[in-house]
């Protein structure tokens, strides 16, 4: 069990989000300006919550055409080929080759499944301001932040085989909706982690009983 502590919110401190300066707050508090970048103070991201839930509602459904449109489209002498992620999962193992058919799976469809549920969860848990485990659910949210950008696998294969396979007339590669909705997915995702603020997860354990969390 967890102890409430003294806070730096409860003492009139606030961390400045652009260069981590904690400063003191002014009165009144939406005046504050952080004395090393002058930045706006605020004790917690504005509107955290409600910005989170709105990228990670528009990550779900571009997750969607994501899976089922062509991430690449091969045009050669014998005829134009489509290829989705899982189409290039299934072909990677049907040939034999295990561990690229994994690492793109991996990359591609897990991870960042996993990350819009991992950060679903903890935006529903600061919501409804529910005291579960708030330190492995930080730990968690660090996780995410982390791996964010190195879902990018799939735009990053694309892009280099744009640019490396073009022969004209005997064959071109290039870049289907699929992957410009992958791409998306992956970078509103990284979006929504950064506006999501993980001291509400917090707030529970140091002011129990309040009211659902703000933002």
């Amino acid at each position: 069990m967890i102890a409430a502590t003294v806070t730096a919110a409860s003492v009139g401190l606030a961390s400045c989000h652009a260069c981590g300066l904690v400063s003191r707050l002014a009165a009144p508090a939406y005046e504050s300006r952080c004395t090393r970048c002058d930045a706006v103070l605020h004790v917690r991201k504005p509107n955290s919550i409600g910005r989170t839930w709105a990228l990670l509602i528009a990550a779900f459904v571009l997750y969607i055409p994501a899976n089922l449109l062509p991430v690449t489209i091969t045009r050669s002498i014998f005829g134009v080929q489509s290829d989705t992620i899982m189409s290039g999962v299934a072909y990677f193992w049907n040939s034999g080759s295990y561990d690229l058919a994994i690492i793109i799976f991996t990359a591609s469809i897990f991870v960042p499944l996993a990350k819009l549920l991992s950060l679903s969860l903890l935006t529903l848990l600061a919501q409804r301001r529910i005291r579960w485990e708030p330190l492995q659910c930080t730990r968690l949210y660090r996780m995410v932040e982390f791996i964010g950008k190195w879902s990018m696998l799939d735009v990053f294969v694309v892009a280099l085989l744009s640019t490396l396979v073009d022969f004209s007339a005997l064959a071109a590669i290039s870049a289907g909706p699929g992957a410009v909705a992958f791409g998306a997915v992956v970078v509103i995702t990284m979006f929504a982690a950064m506006t999501f603020d993980p001291r509400l997860l917090w707030e529970p354990v140091d002011h129990p009983g309040k009211g659902a969390a703000r933002g």
